[in-house]
């Protein structure tokens, strides 16, 4: 038997050996080719074993991919995206705006504090590239959080941010606001040092003329933290000697891009009722009506100024005697505009109702007046700032997520064109396209074909391949639309005004062919909205969503109710229980 089992043994050994030698022509069954490697002792089934223990392995793969991945993101500010990189993240969702935060991993060792300069600008070059709601923060982001679990780091964190941001990168503010915000509120302590080594006057705003990115990064993080607070905390970091250098930031003598900031920093701490009266009473309502004649200047930066500047003036800090702008802006001929009334909470829109820019954290967006089912159409938007913003077409069951951070172009309703990320986005999926960055001043073209169920987008004149995505969800009921990442601004043309464009094909304009009644065009102030809602009088059994009709619809099957149907068709969970909602059921006839 022993004799047996060693001829069994060689034969089989033998035989491995062939199996092996044939292996490797790749003419061999999977199954084969293991049996051969198993035997002759060639294999890892060792090294493959479960219950295996190699740290140091692990660690090295793990260091090895966050080196890949951190490599692979990082994008110069002068280039695109590329390819290998936005194909990978492409089918992916996303988050445009913040990226999650995350912890020290497992295998991941602790993280030695490096250069902080250093780290903020490679969050800034890498800013561009956050998209994906998977995607991991580029390290230097992840390691900003982390040093600012301390009131010393987080100073430090602060000073970095205006020592070493540039003035001309348009992201730089956005960067700021975004890391502040994801960090760590500060103590009371923490403030009040930040507040001793700032030390703020309005003789600091008059020094370093030369070097206006360190007040216009100074006065965007004020205006940062001053949205992040409120109450005592908000009303102890506007000192007299802040008051003061932001007012100063306001006068001629400053570059634009101060006073830009300068005055959002005196809005936001103005969200809080004690520091609104302090700056009304600083009399800045007579040096913003010195700027709000910039908001028709040529040069897009002053116009920023004016823009910011009128909002002001009509909504904060109003001024005695002077006339509203909507009651003076000529809509006449004006017959499509943004809907104030389908808009995201912070987002401002002009009285003209064709201009809008977004100041806030979030990611706020907005629809025009008038949607298309049939035909040819085409609207322009005139860029005034080059950042973030997603700009297309959407539905009516595009949804609207501002602190989610998706807008525009992030569902299957609505496609959008990024210019700033060189990107195409449908139901949160990007797609790099083929034009350059867009600047200041640029005219971005959007057609759309209903017959050919195609979106094309154009930069002055030159088009991209036509979008048929969206199509597959949405076949009608199209609006124009935008969704703006912090402080981003364009301006809309509906067909008021002529094309800088006009596509070579026949199309449509929604000025042509939309309506609007008088008082439909009017955009009031938020203060005189607030005032005539308080005037009207809500009956006990009217839709508590809309307050309009009465409430006849209950939802199953959880059976709350309390709302009209039209508004329950718009919900996809109770907002009493978040339970899914299966059927609607009209409970009464319906009478208005």
């Amino acid at each position: 038997m022993i004799v047996a089992a060693w001829i069994t043994f060689c034969a089989c050994r033998s035989l491995a050996r062939v199996l092996l030698f044939l292996s490797s022509s790749n003419s061999l069954p999977p199954f084969w080719e293991t049996f051969a490697s198993v035997v002759t002792g060639t294999g890892t089934m060792g090294n493959s074993c479960v219950c295996r223990e190699d740290s140091d392995l692990e660690d090295h793969h793990h260091g090895s991919s966050r080196a890949a991945r951190g490599q692979a993101r990082r994008v110069d500010h002068g280039t695109s995206v590329g390819v290998d990189t936005v194909e990978a993240r492409s089918s992916r969702p996303r988050d445009p705006v913040r990226p999650p935060r995350r912890g020290r991993g497992p295998h991941e060792p602790r993280r030695k504090k490096q250069n902080m300069d250093g780290l903020v600008l490679d969050t800034l070059a890498v800013i561009r590239t956050l998209v994906d709601n998977d995607q991991e923060p580029p390290y230097s982001m992840i390691t900003l959080h982390e040093m600012a679990e301390t009131d010393d780091g987080w100073l430090e964190v602060v000073q970095s941010l205006i020592r070493v941001i540039p003035l001309d990168d348009p992201l730089g503010p956005a960067v700021i606001t975004l890391l502040l915000d994801e960090c760590p509120l500060p103590t009371k302590d923490a403030l009040q040092k930040l507040s001793d080594m700032l030390s703020l006057s309005s003789a600091v705003a008059r020094q370093d003329a030369l070097n206006p990115a360190k007040h216009r990064n100074t006065t965007a993080v004020l205006g940062c933290l001053a949205e992040k607070l409120a109450g005592p905390a908000s009303i102890g970091l506007l000192s007299q000697g802040t008051l003061e250098y932001l007012l100063e930031s306001l006068s001629s003598e400053a570059h634009p891009t101060v006073m830009l900031f300068a005055l959002i920093a005196l809005e936001k701490f103005s969200q809080t009722s004690e520091n609104k009266l302090t700056v009304s009473e600083s009399c800045i309502s007579n040096r913003l009506a010195v700027l709000e004649l910039w908001a028709e200047q040529p040069d897009y930066l002053k116009r920023q100024v004016g823009f910011c500047s009128q909002w002001s003036l009509d909504n904060l800090f109003l001024k005695d005697g002077r006339q509203f702008t909507y009651e003076k802006v000529n809509l006449n001929n004006i017959n499509a505009m943004l809907n104030s009334n389908d808009v995201s909470e912070y987002l401002k829109i002009s009285p003209s109702g064709l201009e809008a820019r977004c100041d806030a954290s979030s990611f706020e967006s907005v629809r025009c007046t008038f949607c298309v089912d049939s035909g040819v159409w085409y609207y322009e938007v005139t860029v005034v700032t080059s950042g973030v913003m997603q700009i297309g077409w959407a539905t009516k069951d595009s949804k609207f997520l501002n602190h989610e951070g998706y807008g525009i172009g992030d569902d299957e309703y609505s496609c959008a064109y990024d210019g700033c990320r060189q990107l195409i986005w449908y139901n949160a999926r990007s797609k790099p396209h083929s034009h350059p960055c867009w600047k200041e001043g640029d005219a971005i073209g959007f057609l759309l074909d209903l017959s050919k169920k195609q979106m094309i987008f154009y930069l002055n004149g030159y088009q991209l391949l036509p979008e048929k995505q969206v199509f597959s969800s949405a076949t009608s009921g199209f609006f124009a639309a935008a969704s703006f990442m912090s402080y981003q601004q364009c301006e809309f043309n509906f067909g008021a005004k002529p094309f800088r464009h006009p596509p070579s094909v026949k199309f449509s304009t929604f000025n042509d062919f939309a309506s609007l009644l008088p008082s439909e065009k009017i955009i009031l102030p938020r203060h005189r909205r607030l005032a005539l809602l308080k005037q009207v009088s809500i009956r006990d059994n009217c839709c508590t969503l809309c307050c309009d009709v009465m409430a006849d619809t209950e939802l199953r099957p959880c059976g709350h109710g309390g709302m009209c149907m039209e508004c329950a068709l718009q919900l996809e969970t109770c907002p009493l229980c978040r339970q899914d909602i299966q059927t609607r059921v009209r409970l009464i006839a319906h009478v208005s």
